[in-house]
């Protein structure tokens, strides 16, 4: 019988030093005498992509896509190395590999690739001589030999892709936090660190704002059934697991999304606006339509782009923010939170509900307060509440 795979990925911070590296090492360490083959996925070390970048824009503000991925590659193949040098050091056999080595094979978009495929027969050969397997993340080549990148959060899309290409038994993203909160710390210093959450509730924090996992990445591993657990690079702990196809908490958690922008626009020009909006890579979160309104919600990120598309399209503008809770009994708590918001003074302009979520649209004064009133209210104080709903919905 095989041993199980791990997949273990480390990020810029964790391998940001050769101090660092050499923690990183020893965690490697601990988990293959567990008795598992490892697989490990590291990103450049801390800063080392920032660095590459800013020396390509100094050639050219916009650098040629091609190149570019050669020069930002090279980031990781550092820290790979260096991890390799020191397991080797230590007594454990490793090996270095880079996109190109471990034929990952992506298609030609560069700058933002996506895997196809992956060398199964290379990688096992090597878990079979007991080997530790450190691969590159956030590249890959294509079918030509080209080297491509993944775009953001590239390191975790190579460790989850490859951990479903694999059949792995676990993929680990460790990070500089201890796992998946309930909300931002940054903005509720109550927040608390979740043992486990389902795939469906994940995937909507992730795709409303909350940052500990890229979507993809999420996305990624839900469809290939991989258990995907959260950890710190920096302390012991259980981290976070993420896996199950139901939802199966009251109100799983609160993603924060601050900069936001509400845009008004013209109805007769709505269809040639959403059209536009594809083509220019915005992201409509949400649409307000009536008779006499329509109004489409992006990132504040993205306004100046359509405003300079569509300025005499666009009747007005505010900044907003978007609280997005998740769970299985939001439906029945909606009408309440929102009313508890407004009789402590944070105003909720308009509310989406779309499955297991909604998302509350308040000023960007209000988010933080409107966020911390939530989170005791519906997520702590409530939390027995909760669960008898989840008692009354699965009987």
């Amino acid at each position: 019988m095989n041993k199980p795979l791990i997949v273990q990925k480390f990020g810029g911070t964790s391998v940001g030093s050769i101090e660092r590296i050499q923690a990183v090492a020893e965690q490697v360490i601990k988990t293959k005498e567990q008795g598992n083959r490892m697989l490990v996925v590291v990103s450049a070390m801390s800063g080392e992509t920032n660095r590459l970048m800013s020396l390509a824009n100094q050639i050219d503000a916009v650098p040629n896509a091609r190149e570019l991925d050669v020069l930002l590659s090279s980031g990781e193949q550092v820290s790979m190395a260096l991890l390799s040098m020191e397991l080797n050091k230590l007594g454990y056999r490793a090996v270095s590999l880079t996109g190109t080595q471990a034929r990952i094979i992506t298609n030609q978009r560069h700058n933002d690739a996506t895997i196809s495929s992956v060398d199964r027969e290379l990688l096992f050969s090597y878990f079979d001589q007991d080997t530790i397997v450190i691969v590159a993340g956030f590249q890959g080549m294509t079918e030509n030999g080209d080297i491509t990148t993944l775009g953001r959060g590239g390191s975790d899309t190579t460790a989850v892709t490859l951990a479903g290409l694999l059949s792995a038994d676990e993929c680990q993203i460790f990070t500089d936090v201890d796992g998946i909160y309930t909300t931002d710390p940054r903005v509720v210093p109550l927040a608390q660190k979740i043992d486990s959450i389902d795939f469906p509730s994940m995937e909507r924090l992730a795709s409303k704002g909350a940052k500990v996992l890229h979507l993809p990445c999420v996305q990624f591993a839900w469809k290939h059934k991989v258990p995907l657990r959260v950890l710190s690079s920096f302390k012991d702990g259980e981290g976070t697991i993420i896996r199950g196809e139901d939802v199966n908490k009251g109100i799983s958690g609160l993603a924060i999304q601050q900069a936001m922008r509400l845009v008004d626009i013209e109805n007769h020009t709505a269809e040639r606006v959403h059209q536009q909006c594809k083509l220019l890579g915005i992201d409509i979160w949400n649409t307000l339509e009536d008779a006499s309104r329509h109004a489409i919600l992006i990132k504040e990120e993205s306004f100046a782009k359509l405003k300079m598309v569509f300025a005499d399209e666009i009747r007005n503008s505010e900044a907003v923010s978007v609280l997005t809770c998740v769970g299985l009994c939001i439906e029945r708590v909606s009408e309440e939170l929102v009313q508890y918001l407004d009789n402590n003074g944070c105003i909720v302009s308009h509310t989406f509900k779309e499955g297991c979520s909604a998302s509350y649209l308040v000023t960007q004064e209000d988010s933080q307060r409107a966020a911390n009133l939530i989170h005791q209210k519906f997520i702590v104080s409530d939390s027995d509440t909760l669960s008898d709903e989840k008692q009354k919905v699965f009987g």
